[in-house]
C-alpha cells in the first residue's frame, strides 16, 4: 500500500512580516443557546456567535474549525454562566493571551396590552459580550424599542405633536446576576411610552395619549435610563444609546452616555 502523505499544515507555518493580530477568529455561527428566562426560568434561541483570539507576530494563521470545536463541546448549553468557561478553552487551545466572544440573539417577552390585555410577544435583540485576558470582561447588552414624543413639537402646536418609534442600546457590567427583562423596564418607563406586539383600539388610544401626557427628546431618555439603571444595586457601569427614527425630519437623532455607577 502506497504510504499516505502528510497533509501540510500551513496555518503553522512561520510568518516574517512581524505584525501580530489583535483579533482573528470565525463570525456568524448560528448556533441554538439556553437563555435564563425570569418567568419560565428557560429560553431557547438561535444565536449568532463571533468568537476570536489574538495571533502573534511569528505564526501565518490559526485554525479555524477549532472555534466550531470548542462549541461542539458545549452543544445546547451555551449560557451566559458558562461564558468563562468557554474563553478559558480559547485560550488554552490557541495559547493565545486574549479571547473574545459574542452572541446575540433575539429574546421574546410576552407583553400585555395596557387596556384590553391582550397578549403578544414582543422581540428584543441581545448580546452577550466577553472578553478574557489577564482579566475577564463580560457586558449584556439589550436593545428595546420604544416610542417618543416632541416636546418642542408638543409646546409650539395647537393640535397634536410628531412622534416616532426608536430605540434604546443599553450595555451593563454587573456584580451578580440581572435579568434581561429587568434591564427592559428600566428602558421602557424612561420613554414616552413602550412599544407592544399587539394593540386593540382602546389600547392605541391610551398609548397615543399616554405618549402626548409624557414627552421625551432622545436626551431625555438616555438621562431617564442611566437613572433607573443607577437604581439598580448590582450594576456597576452602563452605556446607553438612543436614537429616535423622526418622523417629520430627514435624519435620526441621538444620545449616548457612558459612566460608572
Amino acid at each position: 500500500m502506497p504510504r499516505k502523505k502528510e497533509l501540510r499544515d500551513v496555518q503553522a507555518e512561520p510568518d516574517f512580516r512581524h505584525i501580530p493580530i489583535d483579533k482573528v477568529g470565525v463570525k456568524d455561527i448560528r448556533y441554538p443557546i439556553v437563555v435564563l428566562d425570569k418567568k419560565n426560568k428557560f429560553q431557547h434561541t438561535v444565536a449568532s456567535i463571533n468568537m476570536y483570539v489574538d495571533l502573534p507576530h511569528q505564526f501565518k494563521g490559526t485554525h479555524m474549525s477549532r472555534f466550531v470545536e470548542i462549541l461542539n463541546e458545549h452543544r445546547g448549553e451555551v449560557t451566559v454562566k458558562n461564558f468563562p468557561q468557554i474563553l478559558k478553552k480559547m485560550k488554552e487551545k490557541f495559547s493565545a493571551t486574549t479571547a473574545h466572544l459574542e452572541v446575540e440573539f433575539p429574546y421574546f417577552v410576552e407583553k400585555t396590552a395596557p387596556v384590553s390585555k391582550s397578549k403578544g410577544l414582543m422581540e428584543y435583540r441581545c448580546r452577550y459580550l466577553g472578553m478574557l485576558a489577564e482579566e475577564r470582561d463580560f457586558v449584556l447588552e439589550v436593545m428595546v424599542p420604544v416610542s417618543t414624543l416632541c416636546p418642542c413639537s408638543k409646546e409650539i402646536s395647537d393640535r397634536g405633536a410628531h412622534n416616532q418609534r426608536g430605540v434604546v442600546k443599553v450595555g451593563v457590567r454587573f456584580n451578580g446576576f440581572v435579568w434581561i427583562e429587568e434591564i427592559i423596564g428600566a428602558v421602557e418607563k424612561s420613554a414616552s411610552s413602550p412599544v407592544y406586539s399587539l394593540l386593540k383600539r382602546v389600547d392605541e388610544k391610551f398609548v397615543t395619549e399616554q405618549a402626548y401626557d409624557n414627552p421625551m427628546f432622545v436626551e431625555d431618555v438616555v438621562r431617564e435610563v442611566a437613572i433607573n439603571l443607577g437604581k439598580m444595586k448590582k450594576i456597576k457601569w452602563c452605556r446607553v444609546e438612543a436614537e429616535n427614527w423622526e418622523s417629520i425630519h430627514n435624519h435620526s437623532a441621538y444620545a449616548f452616555i457612558e459612566r460608572t455607577l
